[in-house]
Protein backbone atom coordinates (compact mmCIF):
# COMPACT_ATOMS: atom_id res chain seq x y z
CA UNK A 1 0.00 0.00 0.00
CA UNK A 2 1.58 3.39 -1.07
CA UNK A 3 1.98 5.47 2.32
CA UNK A 4 -0.58 8.36 1.18
CA UNK A 5 -0.73 9.20 5.30
CA UNK A 6 2.60 11.41 4.47
CA UNK A 7 2.10 14.92 3.25
CA UNK A 8 2.46 14.86 -0.15
CA UNK A 9 3.22 18.80 -0.65
CA UNK A 10 1.00 18.79 -3.27
CA UNK A 11 -0.90 22.40 -3.22
CA UNK A 12 -4.09 22.79 -1.14
CA UNK A 13 -7.50 24.74 -1.66
CA UNK A 14 -8.17 28.12 0.18
CA UNK A 15 -11.10 28.26 2.67
CA UNK A 16 -13.57 29.03 -0.14
CA UNK A 17 -12.56 25.98 -2.56
CA UNK A 18 -12.91 23.49 0.86
CA UNK A 19 -16.62 25.52 1.11
CA UNK A 20 -17.35 24.61 -2.55
CA UNK A 21 -16.50 20.95 -1.68
CA UNK A 22 -18.22 21.07 1.29
CA UNK A 23 -21.53 22.21 -0.48
CA UNK A 24 -21.55 19.23 -2.92
CA UNK A 25 -22.52 16.96 -0.06
CA UNK A 26 -25.74 19.56 0.62
CA UNK A 27 -26.55 19.87 -2.97
CA UNK A 28 -26.84 16.18 -3.14
CA UNK A 29 -28.47 15.13 0.33
CA UNK A 30 -32.05 16.00 -1.13
CA UNK A 31 -31.68 13.16 -3.31
CA UNK A 32 -31.06 10.70 -0.61
CA UNK A 33 -33.19 12.52 2.15
CA UNK A 34 -36.58 13.43 0.38
CA UNK A 35 -36.48 10.63 -2.87
CA UNK A 36 -34.94 7.92 -1.43
CA UNK A 37 -36.24 7.53 2.43
CA UNK A 38 -38.46 9.70 3.61
CA UNK A 39 -41.13 11.47 1.23
CA UNK A 40 -40.98 10.10 -2.56
CA UNK A 41 -40.61 6.60 -1.71
CA UNK A 42 -42.87 6.25 0.80
CA UNK A 43 -45.31 8.10 -0.73
CA UNK A 44 -44.49 5.63 -4.08
CA UNK A 45 -45.22 2.89 -2.16
CA UNK A 46 -48.40 3.74 -0.28
CA UNK A 47 -50.17 5.51 -2.95
CA UNK A 48 -49.30 4.81 -6.49
CA UNK A 49 -48.10 1.34 -6.14
CA UNK A 50 -50.84 -1.29 -6.22
CA UNK A 51 -49.76 -2.39 -2.87
CA UNK A 52 -47.34 -1.53 0.12
CA UNK A 53 -45.77 -5.24 -0.54
CA UNK A 54 -45.80 -4.84 -4.73
CA UNK A 55 -44.12 -1.47 -4.14
CA UNK A 56 -41.68 -2.61 -2.04
CA UNK A 57 -40.66 -5.00 -5.10
CA UNK A 58 -40.73 -2.56 -7.81
CA UNK A 59 -38.45 0.29 -5.67
CA UNK A 60 -36.09 -3.11 -4.77
CA UNK A 61 -35.93 -3.61 -8.74
CA UNK A 62 -35.59 -0.13 -9.89
CA UNK A 63 -32.69 1.13 -7.48
CA UNK A 64 -31.10 -2.68 -7.96
CA UNK A 65 -30.44 -1.81 -11.59
CA UNK A 66 -29.47 1.05 -10.85
CA UNK A 67 -26.89 0.20 -8.91
CA UNK A 68 -25.81 -2.31 -11.24
CA UNK A 69 -25.45 0.06 -14.13
CA UNK A 70 -23.30 2.42 -11.61
CA UNK A 71 -21.21 -1.14 -10.54
CA UNK A 72 -20.31 -1.59 -13.95
CA UNK A 73 -19.60 1.63 -15.42
CA UNK A 74 -18.05 3.46 -12.21
CA UNK A 75 -13.73 2.00 -12.15
CA UNK A 76 -13.94 2.25 -16.19
CA UNK A 77 -14.91 6.07 -15.79
CA UNK A 78 -12.52 6.61 -12.60
CA UNK A 79 -9.61 5.05 -14.51
CA UNK A 80 -9.91 7.27 -17.27
CA UNK A 81 -10.40 10.40 -15.14
CA UNK A 82 -7.40 9.82 -13.68
CA UNK A 83 -5.30 9.97 -17.04
CA UNK A 84 -7.63 12.67 -18.59
CA UNK A 85 -6.86 15.42 -15.00
CA UNK A 86 -9.89 16.86 -14.38
CA UNK A 87 -12.60 15.80 -12.54
CA UNK A 88 -15.37 18.72 -12.94
CA UNK A 89 -16.65 18.01 -16.47
CA UNK A 90 -17.57 14.59 -15.51
CA UNK A 91 -19.60 16.22 -12.64
CA UNK A 92 -21.27 18.33 -15.25
CA UNK A 93 -22.15 15.44 -17.62
CA UNK A 94 -23.78 13.26 -14.83
CA UNK A 95 -25.51 16.14 -13.01
CA UNK A 96 -27.44 16.79 -16.25
CA UNK A 97 -28.65 12.97 -15.55
CA UNK A 98 -29.35 13.35 -12.02
CA UNK A 99 -31.27 17.05 -12.46
CA UNK A 100 -33.90 15.19 -15.29
CA UNK A 101 -34.18 11.66 -13.38
CA UNK A 102 -35.67 13.41 -10.20
CA UNK A 103 -37.82 16.62 -12.31
CA UNK A 104 -39.19 13.25 -13.72
CA UNK A 105 -40.98 12.02 -10.39
CA UNK A 106 -43.19 14.74 -10.37
CA UNK A 107 -45.50 12.61 -13.19
CA UNK A 108 -45.52 9.82 -10.46
CA UNK A 109 -49.44 10.73 -10.03
CA UNK A 110 -51.57 8.55 -7.25
CA UNK A 111 -52.49 4.78 -8.89
CA UNK A 112 -50.60 5.19 -11.83
CA UNK A 113 -51.04 2.18 -14.10
CA UNK A 114 -47.56 3.20 -16.17
CA UNK A 115 -44.67 2.70 -14.11
CA UNK A 116 -42.33 3.53 -16.74
CA UNK A 117 -41.74 6.96 -15.89
CA UNK A 118 -41.06 6.51 -12.41
CA UNK A 119 -38.67 3.90 -12.06
CA UNK A 120 -36.79 5.51 -15.40
CA UNK A 121 -36.89 8.70 -13.33
CA UNK A 122 -35.37 6.80 -10.33
CA UNK A 123 -32.69 5.09 -12.09
CA UNK A 124 -31.31 8.40 -13.79
CA UNK A 125 -31.25 10.17 -10.62
CA UNK A 126 -29.64 7.20 -8.58
CA UNK A 127 -26.83 7.21 -11.52
CA UNK A 128 -26.63 10.98 -12.00
CA UNK A 129 -26.09 11.53 -8.28
CA UNK A 130 -23.88 8.41 -7.71
CA UNK A 131 -22.06 9.06 -10.20
CA UNK A 132 -21.14 12.46 -9.62
CA UNK A 133 -20.10 12.08 -6.15
CA UNK A 134 -17.60 9.11 -7.00
CA UNK A 135 -15.30 12.65 -9.15
CA UNK A 136 -16.44 14.77 -6.62
CA UNK A 137 -15.60 12.38 -3.84
CA UNK A 138 -12.08 12.09 -5.92
CA UNK A 139 -11.27 16.00 -4.96
CA UNK A 140 -10.70 15.27 -1.31
CA UNK A 141 -7.37 14.43 -0.66
CA UNK A 142 -6.22 17.52 -3.14
CA UNK A 143 -7.68 20.16 -0.89
CA UNK A 144 -6.13 19.17 2.50
CA UNK A 145 -3.25 17.69 4.08
CA UNK A 146 -4.16 13.27 5.22
CA UNK A 147 -4.33 14.83 8.95
CA UNK A 148 -7.05 16.91 8.13
CA UNK A 149 -8.93 14.64 5.61
CA UNK A 150 -11.22 13.09 8.91
CA UNK A 151 -12.33 16.05 9.91
CA UNK A 152 -13.24 17.55 6.24
CA UNK A 153 -14.70 14.39 5.14
CA UNK A 154 -17.04 14.25 8.39
CA UNK A 155 -17.64 17.96 8.16
CA UNK A 156 -18.87 17.90 5.12
CA UNK A 157 -20.95 14.74 5.69
CA UNK A 158 -22.80 16.67 8.56
CA UNK A 159 -23.32 19.86 6.34
CA UNK A 160 -24.80 17.26 4.05
CA UNK A 161 -27.31 16.31 6.97
CA UNK A 162 -28.49 19.64 7.91
CA UNK A 163 -29.47 19.94 3.93
CA UNK A 164 -30.83 16.81 4.49
CA UNK A 165 -33.18 18.43 7.22
CA UNK A 166 -33.50 22.13 5.86
CA UNK A 167 -34.99 20.30 2.17
CA UNK A 168 -37.48 17.85 4.43
CA UNK A 169 -38.78 21.13 6.64
CA UNK A 170 -39.51 22.52 3.64
CA UNK A 171 -41.44 20.10 1.82
CA UNK A 172 -43.41 18.92 5.38
CA UNK A 173 -43.86 22.62 6.29
CA UNK A 174 -45.28 24.57 3.02
CA UNK A 175 -45.35 21.66 0.41
CA UNK A 176 -46.50 18.30 1.48
CA UNK A 177 -50.26 18.23 2.98
CA UNK A 178 -52.92 15.60 4.43
CA UNK A 179 -55.53 15.05 1.98
CA UNK A 180 -57.61 14.62 4.87
CA UNK A 181 -56.93 18.76 6.31
CA UNK A 182 -55.84 20.18 3.51
CA UNK A 183 -52.82 21.30 5.54
CA UNK A 184 -48.92 20.98 5.67
CA UNK A 185 -46.98 19.94 9.21
CA UNK A 186 -46.99 23.74 9.95
CA UNK A 187 -50.68 23.75 9.74
CA UNK A 188 -50.64 25.95 6.05
CA UNK A 189 -52.57 25.73 2.88
CA UNK A 190 -49.44 23.98 0.15
CA UNK A 191 -47.18 27.05 -1.82
CA UNK A 192 -48.00 26.92 -5.14
CA UNK A 193 -51.37 25.65 -5.18
CA UNK A 194 -49.96 21.53 -5.04
CA UNK A 195 -53.11 19.93 -4.26
CA UNK A 196 -53.13 17.25 -1.51
CA UNK A 197 -55.98 14.99 -3.08
CA UNK A 198 -52.97 13.65 -5.73
CA UNK A 199 -50.40 14.23 -3.16
CA UNK A 200 -48.61 16.90 -5.28
CA UNK A 201 -46.13 18.24 -2.38
CA UNK A 202 -45.03 14.69 -1.89
CA UNK A 203 -44.15 14.55 -5.50
CA UNK A 204 -43.09 17.99 -5.91
CA UNK A 205 -39.93 16.67 -3.53
CA UNK A 206 -38.58 15.67 -7.17
CA UNK A 207 -38.32 19.39 -8.84
CA UNK A 208 -37.28 20.51 -5.74
CA UNK A 209 -34.30 18.43 -4.84
CA UNK A 210 -33.43 19.03 -9.26
CA UNK A 211 -33.35 22.96 -8.48
CA UNK A 212 -31.71 22.63 -5.12
CA UNK A 213 -29.14 20.92 -6.65
CA UNK A 214 -28.54 22.98 -9.39
CA UNK A 215 -28.28 26.02 -7.00
CA UNK A 216 -26.24 24.36 -4.56
CA UNK A 217 -23.81 22.64 -6.30
CA UNK A 218 -22.60 26.06 -8.18
CA UNK A 219 -20.09 27.06 -5.30
CA UNK A 220 -17.93 23.71 -5.91
CA UNK A 221 -17.97 24.42 -9.71
CA UNK A 222 -17.00 28.48 -9.03
CA UNK A 223 -14.36 28.09 -5.84
CA UNK A 224 -12.55 24.27 -5.82
CA UNK A 225 -9.68 23.96 -7.39
CA UNK A 226 -9.20 21.03 -10.14
CA UNK A 227 -6.93 19.17 -11.35
CA UNK A 228 -4.49 20.33 -14.99
CA UNK A 229 -5.73 18.11 -17.71
CA UNK A 230 -3.12 16.06 -18.37
CA UNK A 231 -1.25 15.49 -22.08
CA UNK A 232 -0.58 11.85 -22.57
CA UNK A 233 0.79 10.16 -25.71
CA UNK A 234 -1.83 7.71 -26.46
CA UNK A 235 -5.40 7.85 -25.93
CA UNK A 236 -7.29 8.77 -23.07
CA UNK A 237 -9.65 6.08 -22.67
CA UNK A 238 -6.73 3.36 -24.11
CA UNK A 239 -4.83 4.23 -21.17
CA UNK A 240 -7.43 4.79 -18.64
CA UNK A 241 -8.38 1.19 -19.26
CA UNK A 242 -4.62 -0.06 -19.51
CA UNK A 243 -4.31 1.32 -15.82
CA UNK A 244 -7.34 0.00 -14.58
CA UNK A 245 -6.57 -3.79 -16.08
CA UNK A 246 -2.95 -3.16 -14.20
CA UNK A 247 -4.69 -2.50 -10.82
CA UNK A 248 -7.82 -5.23 -11.16
CA UNK A 249 -4.99 -7.77 -11.76
CA UNK A 250 -2.70 -6.37 -8.85
CA UNK A 251 -5.49 -5.92 -6.48
CA UNK A 252 -5.61 -9.51 -4.90
CA UNK A 253 -1.82 -8.98 -3.97
CA UNK A 254 -2.62 -6.08 -2.27
CA UNK A 255 -4.81 -7.50 0.98
CA UNK A 256 -5.56 -4.43 2.63
CA UNK A 257 -6.68 -2.65 -0.51
CA UNK A 258 -8.42 -5.34 -1.70
CA UNK A 259 -10.24 -6.35 1.97
CA UNK A 260 -11.47 -3.32 2.41
CA UNK A 261 -13.24 -2.85 -1.18
CA UNK A 262 -14.97 -5.66 -0.43
CA UNK A 263 -15.96 -4.97 3.19
CA UNK A 264 -17.25 -1.88 2.21
CA UNK A 265 -18.89 -3.24 -0.27
CA UNK A 266 -20.85 -5.09 2.10
CA UNK A 267 -21.69 -2.69 4.81
CA UNK A 268 -22.62 0.35 2.82
CA UNK A 269 -24.51 -1.84 0.76
CA UNK A 270 -26.41 -2.89 4.15
CA UNK A 271 -26.65 0.59 5.15
CA UNK A 272 -27.94 1.72 1.38
CA UNK A 273 -30.47 -0.48 1.71
CA UNK A 274 -30.94 0.81 5.12
CA UNK A 275 -31.66 4.15 4.55
CA UNK A 276 -33.87 3.07 0.65
CA UNK A 277 -36.03 0.48 2.88
CA UNK A 278 -36.35 2.51 6.23
CA UNK A 279 -39.29 5.05 5.56
CA UNK A 280 -40.89 2.02 3.57
CA UNK A 281 -40.68 -0.02 6.42
CA UNK A 282 -42.74 2.22 8.73
CA UNK A 283 -45.03 3.36 5.77
CA UNK A 284 -45.80 -0.45 5.20
CA UNK A 285 -45.87 -1.60 8.38
CA UNK A 286 -46.20 0.80 10.88
CA UNK A 287 -48.28 2.45 8.67
CA UNK A 288 -46.77 6.01 9.05
CA UNK A 289 -48.09 9.16 7.60
CA UNK A 290 -45.60 11.15 5.30
CA UNK A 291 -45.80 13.42 7.71
CA UNK A 292 -44.75 11.23 10.22
CA UNK A 293 -41.91 9.98 8.70
CA UNK A 294 -40.86 13.08 7.70
CA UNK A 295 -40.72 14.18 11.54
CA UNK A 296 -38.64 10.66 12.05
CA UNK A 297 -36.48 11.11 9.15
CA UNK A 298 -35.27 15.12 10.50
CA UNK A 299 -34.68 13.53 13.62
CA UNK A 300 -32.48 10.99 11.94
CA UNK A 301 -30.47 13.85 9.99
CA UNK A 302 -30.05 16.43 12.71
CA UNK A 303 -28.27 13.03 15.05
CA UNK A 304 -26.79 12.37 11.56
CA UNK A 305 -25.27 16.09 11.62
CA UNK A 306 -23.77 15.36 15.16
CA UNK A 307 -22.94 11.62 14.17
CA UNK A 308 -20.52 13.26 11.08
CA UNK A 309 -19.18 16.39 12.85
CA UNK A 310 -18.22 13.70 16.25
CA UNK A 311 -17.12 11.09 13.58
CA UNK A 312 -14.72 13.60 11.82
CA UNK A 313 -13.44 14.10 15.26
CA UNK A 314 -12.49 10.80 15.84
CA UNK A 315 -10.91 9.44 12.46
CA UNK A 316 -8.67 12.49 13.19
CA UNK A 317 -7.72 11.26 16.46
CA UNK A 318 -7.99 6.91 16.41
CA UNK A 319 -8.27 6.85 12.14
CA UNK A 320 -10.98 6.16 10.43
CA UNK A 321 -11.21 1.83 10.91
CA UNK A 322 -12.34 2.56 14.57
CA UNK A 323 -14.91 4.99 13.61
CA UNK A 324 -16.41 2.42 10.82
CA UNK A 325 -16.44 -0.22 12.95
CA UNK A 326 -17.99 1.45 15.66
CA UNK A 327 -20.97 2.44 13.21
CA UNK A 328 -21.34 -0.94 11.96
CA UNK A 329 -22.21 -2.75 15.71
CA UNK A 330 -24.52 -0.17 16.20
CA UNK A 331 -26.32 -0.47 12.69
CA UNK A 332 -26.59 -4.46 13.23
CA UNK A 333 -27.93 -3.59 16.53
CA UNK A 334 -30.77 -1.06 14.99
CA UNK A 335 -31.72 -3.40 12.62
CA UNK A 336 -32.43 -6.15 14.80
CA UNK A 337 -34.87 -3.74 17.02
CA UNK A 338 -36.26 -2.50 13.53
CA UNK A 339 -37.14 -5.98 12.59
CA UNK A 340 -38.69 -6.84 16.32
CA UNK A 341 -41.00 -3.84 16.50
CA UNK A 342 -44.12 -3.74 14.40
CA UNK A 343 -47.83 -2.47 15.62
CA UNK A 344 -48.53 -3.49 19.60
CA UNK A 345 -44.92 -5.37 19.36
CA UNK A 346 -41.59 -4.62 20.47
CA UNK A 347 -38.63 -7.11 20.49
CA UNK A 348 -41.55 -9.23 19.61
CA UNK A 349 -42.86 -9.18 23.14
CA UNK A 350 -47.14 -8.26 22.81
CA UNK A 351 -47.10 -4.25 24.32
CA UNK A 352 -50.53 -2.33 24.98
CA UNK A 353 -53.80 -4.31 23.68
CA UNK A 354 -56.87 -3.11 20.83
CA UNK A 355 -58.37 -1.26 23.18
CA UNK A 356 -55.10 0.90 24.26
CA UNK A 357 -52.77 0.61 21.83
CA UNK A 358 -49.34 1.34 23.07
CA UNK A 359 -47.35 4.28 21.43
CA UNK A 360 -44.06 2.15 22.22
CA UNK A 361 -43.45 0.71 18.54
CA UNK A 362 -43.22 4.27 17.43
CA UNK A 363 -40.95 5.72 20.09
CA UNK A 364 -38.57 2.38 19.62
CA UNK A 365 -38.45 3.10 16.09
CA UNK A 366 -37.88 6.79 16.52
CA UNK A 367 -34.81 6.14 18.91
CA UNK A 368 -33.56 3.35 16.10
CA UNK A 369 -33.77 5.83 13.15
CA UNK A 370 -31.63 8.49 15.47
CA UNK A 371 -28.72 6.32 16.23
CA UNK A 372 -28.95 5.21 12.51
CA UNK A 373 -28.58 8.26 11.73
CA UNK A 374 -25.51 9.61 13.37
CA UNK A 375 -23.50 5.91 13.36
CA UNK A 376 -24.64 5.99 9.33
CA UNK A 377 -22.76 9.35 8.95
CA UNK A 378 -19.81 8.48 11.15
CA UNK A 379 -19.38 5.56 9.30
CA UNK A 380 -19.95 6.92 5.35
CA UNK A 381 -17.16 10.05 6.01
CA UNK A 382 -14.91 7.61 7.64
CA UNK A 383 -15.46 5.58 4.92
CA UNK A 384 -13.72 7.85 2.49
CA UNK A 385 -11.25 8.73 4.57
CA UNK A 386 -10.52 5.18 4.96
CA UNK A 387 -10.25 4.17 1.24
CA UNK A 388 -7.99 7.29 0.50
CA UNK A 389 -5.10 5.41 2.85
CA UNK A 390 -5.14 2.27 0.34
CA UNK A 391 -3.74 4.16 -2.84
CA UNK A 392 -1.39 6.77 -4.49
CA UNK A 393 -2.56 9.78 -5.06
CA UNK A 394 -2.65 9.77 -8.69
CA UNK A 395 -4.84 6.87 -8.21
CA UNK A 396 -7.63 8.23 -6.10
CA UNK A 397 -10.22 8.26 -8.81
CA UNK A 398 -9.91 5.10 -10.04
CA UNK A 399 -10.30 4.38 -6.63
CA UNK A 400 -13.24 5.98 -6.05
CA UNK A 401 -14.46 4.39 -8.90
CA UNK A 402 -13.71 1.12 -8.02
CA UNK A 403 -14.94 1.96 -4.56
CA UNK A 404 -18.80 2.82 -6.04
CA UNK A 405 -18.31 -0.75 -7.69
CA UNK A 406 -17.54 -2.45 -4.41
CA UNK A 407 -20.44 -0.32 -2.95
CA UNK A 408 -22.87 -1.30 -6.12
CA UNK A 409 -21.50 -4.32 -6.58
CA UNK A 410 -24.10 -6.01 -4.28
CA UNK A 411 -26.12 -2.55 -4.09
CA UNK A 412 -28.39 -4.10 -6.96
CA UNK A 413 -27.88 -7.36 -4.76
CA UNK A 414 -29.11 -6.30 -1.81
CA UNK A 415 -32.54 -4.44 -2.83
CA UNK A 416 -33.04 -7.31 -4.95
CA UNK A 417 -32.79 -9.89 -2.24
CA UNK A 418 -35.35 -7.39 -0.17
CA UNK A 419 -37.78 -7.59 -3.22
CA UNK A 420 -37.15 -11.73 -3.33
CA UNK A 421 -37.29 -11.92 0.16
CA UNK A 422 -40.50 -9.60 0.58
CA UNK A 423 -42.32 -11.32 -1.94
CA UNK A 424 -41.68 -14.92 -0.98
CA UNK A 425 -43.10 -14.52 2.41
CA UNK A 426 -45.21 -11.72 1.54
CA UNK A 427 -44.01 -10.10 4.83
CA UNK A 428 -42.27 -6.48 5.17
CA UNK A 429 -40.43 -7.27 7.98
CA UNK A 430 -39.31 -10.39 7.07
CA UNK A 431 -38.28 -8.85 3.90
CA UNK A 432 -35.31 -6.53 5.22
CA UNK A 433 -33.72 -9.36 7.21
CA UNK A 434 -30.76 -9.40 4.72
CA UNK A 435 -29.64 -6.01 5.73
CA UNK A 436 -28.45 -7.70 8.93
CA UNK A 437 -26.82 -10.40 6.86
CA UNK A 438 -24.35 -7.82 5.02
CA UNK A 439 -23.81 -5.68 8.20
CA UNK A 440 -22.52 -8.88 9.82
CA UNK A 441 -20.39 -10.38 6.77
CA UNK A 442 -18.82 -6.69 6.35
CA UNK A 443 -17.15 -6.24 9.75
CA UNK A 444 -15.18 -9.67 9.03
CA UNK A 445 -12.68 -8.49 6.93
CA UNK A 446 -11.41 -5.14 8.31
CA UNK A 447 -9.04 -6.75 10.83
CA UNK A 448 -6.96 -7.13 7.11
CA UNK A 449 -7.65 -3.49 6.50
CA UNK A 450 -4.89 -0.90 7.59
CA UNK A 451 -5.21 2.78 7.92
CA UNK A 452 -2.91 5.85 8.76
CA UNK A 453 -3.68 5.64 11.92
CA UNK A 454 -2.58 1.72 11.92
CA UNK A 455 0.76 0.30 14.00
CA UNK A 456 3.37 -1.47 12.18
Amino acid sequence: MSDIAQETGAPKADRKGIFGWMMFDWATQPFHTLIITFVFGPYFVAHVADSAVKGQQIWGYATGFGGLGIALLAPILGAIADTSGPRKPWIVFFSLFGVVGCWMLWYSVPGSTNMAIVVTGLVLGLVGMEFAAVFNNAMMPDLVPRSRLGRLSGSAWALGYIGGIVSLVIVLGFMSASPSTGKTLFGLVPVFGLDPATYAGDRAAGPLTSVWYVIFVLPMFLFTPDVHRRVLSGGVVVNGLRELWATLRGLPKQRSYFSYLISSMLYRDGLNALYAFGGIYAAGVLDWSIIKIGVFGILAAATGVIGGWIGGKMDDRMGPKIVVSIGIVILTLCCLVIVSTAPGEVLFIKVGSAAAPSSLPDIVFYIAGCLIGASGAALQAASRTLLVDQVPPEKVTEAFGLYALSGKATTFIGPLLVAQATGLFDSQRVGVTPIIALLLFGIVLLPFVRSAHSKG
